[in-house]
């Protein structure tokens, strides 16, 4: 390898963390910034410093598609294996008909108005409204992990976007094949006989491969340290060999073997889900530079004023159209229909599919077919940002998202634990008890709370919780095994910021029960453990609150005997709460009100 050649590889993967860490610090996009560095990095660059810039064809050559198409087939796996059944209770019909007639809805929609503002040949039209059903997992995905809407739209555009993949690339196939003058004698038969094939070979070895891997895995024949490499060789080895019996069949077959892998329940699939979510946000940056980079000035210029127009039908008229024939007498409210309504990025798929299209295209002398690529680039880039920089802000209106979650997951029913809880909802911050006595849940929901019967660790557990308003766990069981796998469990959905739990028996006494850097981070104390807890319970400590008027002497008390107050939660405003965690001081203000333990109210007057 060239030392040029290594400078962009490496520029690829910097670039590409770098958009990653700078969206998710500065709550922007992850998307906008990879698809902005890989323009400044490549057309940008091509014209004010030709020597820097960077040339995926270049670098690549021939492995440029195949790499993408490989890198999107991961992908799809990875977002199949988020796929579980028991998201789309009550809505798998609007599942349905989305992935379906509003597919074809949408194919149809796009062309029209493809026809009326680009001027393409019929024959083009038809392509590029096929190729528009898509809506983009890779897209949508990180859309939905930065806004985090509540209820039922998460799951369903979740599974719209990773289903409807494989639906959107088999009609671009088939009118691919009409437009090239291929099976013009029976289009019907073909079109048949070619959906059929799909099915059978793409859902077949998708079935297949995961039916391998779970005997495997069952079996032990598949040791510990090879579980990825083998599941990762099995997703390539569906993919190519479904593409190779019938075009594009291999995104239905790595989509259904992350399907079946994540509804069974012979195995745990855990460790190559983990495995594959850190692959797959590698693989997403790179490839989305690599496919904005490889873009040129001219051909964003050679699409002309029609396509803002067209992107416009697209946002206002297509989309809500095809989800309104979807959605009609569906159980979504109708804020949810118009979330869904307001959702729909296109992405690599899209992106990859025009590329092999219009190259082929123009391989059989269709010169117009050039314009497809850059108008496809173009969609891709203005909704990404349209919907990217308006999707919080919509959902916030509706009702379906909350910026910056304060609410609690508490893990444990306890009566301190409920007494937490009911001074947290005092103030306006939302919690909801998890716990697996029956009682202390009755008791919880007598007292007026938000509580579930269930067992943290459940692996249907997230899936029963509805947790619009919540984004911090707080672990409070006497079991230190537990609070740790429940932080461990919940850490990839809230951030390894926002879980708490208890320190663990024995801390009191510098003797640690649990590796002192075990998942999650140590609440209130470092020496106020469950037993300790207790104790304090027992001499008449209740949880309580104060608005504060002299903080100094509560900072100057903290942890001074075993009768002062122990500060829990500082709630600078309604709404908003600072949970106190060991080895840091809080720093309440005057009108701070403070969630203590405390004996006495009147001890921190």
């Amino acid at each position: 390898m060239s030392q040029s050649a290594l400078i962009q590889t490496a520029a690829v993967i910097l670039l590409g963390g770098l958009a990653q860490w700078i969206g998710t610090v500065a709550r922007v996009p992850s998307i906008l910034l990879l698809l902005a560095f890989g323009f400044v990095a490549g057309p940008i660059a091509r014209n004010l410093a030709p020597g820097w810039s960077l040339e995926p064809d270049a670098l690549f050559g021939n492995l440029l598609l195949p790499f993408v198409a490989l890198a999107v087939a991961l992908i799809l796996f990875e977002g199949g294996l988020n796929l579980s059944f028991r998201e789309i209770r009550g809505v798998r019909g609007v599942v349905a008909l989305l992935v379906t007639a509003g597919a074809v809805a949408t194919g149809i929609l796009a062309a029209a108005a493809a026809g009326l503002t680009l001027g393409l040949s019929f024959e083009l039209t038809l392509l590029l409204g096929a190729i528009l059903t898509v809506t983009g997992p890779t897209v949508v995905l990180p859309l939905l992990r930065h806004i985090k809407p509540a209820g039922r739209v998460a799951a369903v555009l979740k599974w719209e976007g990773i289903v409807v993949d494989p639906v959107g690339a088999l009609l671009a196939v088939l009118v691919f094949e009409v437009v090239t003058g291929h099976r013009l004698d029976d289009p019907v038969r073909h079109a048949g006989l070619a959906v059929l094939t799909t099915l059978v070979i793409g859902g077949g070895l998708g079935a297949a491969g995961a039916l391998v891997l779970v005997a495997g895995l069952r079996s032990y024949w598949v040791p510990d340290h090879l579980q990825n490499p083998i599941a990762t060789m099995l997703v390539v080895a569906a993919y190519v060999g479904a593409n190779q019996v019938q075009a594009e069949s291999g995104l239905l077959a790595v989509t259904v073997m992350g399907i079946v892998l994540a509804n069974q329940r012979a195995v745990s699939i855990r460790s190559i889900l983990e495995f594959k979510e850190n692959l797959r946000v590698l693989l997403l940056s790179t490839v989305f530079i690599l496919l904005s980079a490889r873009m040129t000035v001219q051909d964003l210029a050679s699409v002309g004023p029609g396509v803002a127009v067209f992107i416009a039908a697209l946002i206002l008229v297509v989309r809500p159209l095809s989800v309104a024939l979807s959605t009609a007498g569906s159980r979504l409210s109708w804020r949810e229909r118009a979330f869904v309504a307001w959702m729909a990025p296109r992405g690599i798929v899209a992106a990859a599919v025009t590329s092999v299209f219009a190259l082929a295209l123009e391989k059989q002398g269709l010169r117009e077919a050039r314009l497809l690529v850059p108008v496809m680039f173009t969609t891709i880039v203005a909704t990404v940002i349209v919907y990217g920089l308006s999707g919080s802000t919509v959902a916030r209106w509706l009702g379906l998202s909350d910026r910056d979650p304060q609410g609690f997951l508490i893990v444990g029913a306890h009566a301190l634990a409920r007494d937490l809880a009911r001074c947290l909802a005092a103030h306006d911050i939302r919690t909801l008890l998890v716990d697996t006595n029956r009682a202390e849940i009755d008791a919880a929901r007598a007292a007026g709370l938000s509580a579930v019967h269930a067992s943290i660790l459940a692996d249907d557990v997230p899936d029963r919780l509805d947790l619009a308003g919540i984004g911090r766990l707080l672990a409070l069981t006497a079991n230190d095994e537990v609070n740790v796998l429940a932080t461990e469990r919940f850490a990839p959905l809230f951030g390894r910021a926002n879980v708490y739990r208890l320190p663990p028996k024995g801390s009191e006494r510098g003797r640690p029960t649990i590796e002192r850097h075990a998942a999650g981070r140590v609440a209130f104390r470092a020496d106020l453990t469950m037993p300790r807890l207790s104790e304090l319970v027992a001499s008449g400590a209740r949880v309580t609150s104060m608005t504060l008027t002299d903080p100094v002497e509560l900072a100057s008390r903290r942890g001074a005997a075993a009768g002062d107050p122990v500060p829990l939660v500082v709630v600078p405003e309604p709404g908003r709460a600072q949970l106190v965690v060991a080895g840091d001081r809080p720093t309440p203000r005057p009108g701070h009100v403070v969630i203590m333990l405390a004996r006495d109210a009147s001890q921190i007057a």
